[in-house]
């Protein structure tokens, strides 16, 4: 019987989460690895050690790269994130794994209880299914809300977005304005491909969110994260019932 992998015999493992080490991958990563640690050392440089410099930390394969170039190399970097309150078992596992490692509490922020409360009670526990907008008014509730008093009084943001995710966030710059929050908006690994974040995370030994390994490449909400099939694109899994040109939440979608 055929080795091959079909829907009936689906792969051991997920080869994306462990490519294959080469000189050239390593030698890209260590070049791309040196060009980001010297951004992040400007960006801290220019907006200052008081904490106005904040990164937005989702825990995903990207996030991890600058969590570890920013904790390892003692950056002066705010890190925070968001608990929307419905995220993965695996997720809040890793955030327990990060302050462990690095020895570092991170800046949690939730949204609010009674916004949320009005929320569900108003169109349902899981209305998001229902439609494009119920699904982005949740997102605006437990997501852009707590954004917003997270930027707070910062001058700019760091984000783990590559331009290669997905159709929304071709062309994306090293640096912008973030109109809709009024601040600079960083995007240290914009030029990053997939394999070389994966190279990253293997040869640093970077604690990783385990769903990675079980294909599920990009990581939100359980209700609204699923795994994808070998070959499907990689922000697949997010809001899989939606076209693909509306899948953002609001937190980098740019303001006309």
């Amino acid at each position: 019987m055929s080795g091959a992998v079909t829907l009936l015999r689906p792969a051991a493992a997920n080869p994306a989460t462990r490519p294959e080490l080469s000189d050239a991958l390593r030698a890209s990563v260590a070049t791309k690895s040196a060009a980001a640690l010297e951004f992040l050392r400007a960006a801290a440089a220019e907006f200052g050690s008081a904490g106005e410099l904040t990164f937005a930390n989702s825990f995903g394969a990207e996030d991890m790269v600058l969590t570890d170039l920013i904790l390892r190399e003692a950056l002066p970097i705010e890190i925070f994130s968001l608990d929307t309150g419905r995220l993965p078992t695996e997720t809040y596992t890793l955030i327990g794994e990060v302050e462990q490692r690095y020895g570092a509490k991170l800046k949690i922020f939730f949204p609010d209880a009674t916004a949320v409360e009005n929320h569900v009670r108003t169109h349902g526990i899981n209305a998001f299914y229902d439609s494009v907008e119920l699904r982005k008014a949740c997102c605006g509730v437990r997501k852009m809300e707590p954004l917003r008093r997270a930027l707070t009084g910062k001058k700019a943001w760091i984000t783990g977005l590559r331009a290669a995710q997905s159709v929304t966030r071709t062309g994306l710059p090293l640096r912008e304005f973030d109109a809709g929050n009024g601040l600079e908006k960083l995007n240290p690994l914009s030029d990053w491909s997939e394999a070389e974040v994966w190279a990253y995370i293997r040869i640093h030994e970077v604690p990783y969110n385990a769903l990675h390994d079980q294909f599920y490449p990009s990581i939100g909400c359980a209700p609204c994260t699923r795994a994808i099939a070998l070959g499907e694109d990689v922000r697949a899994g997010r809001w899989w019932w939606e076209d693909p040109a509306s899948k953002e939440c609001g937190l980098h979608v740019k303001k006309g």
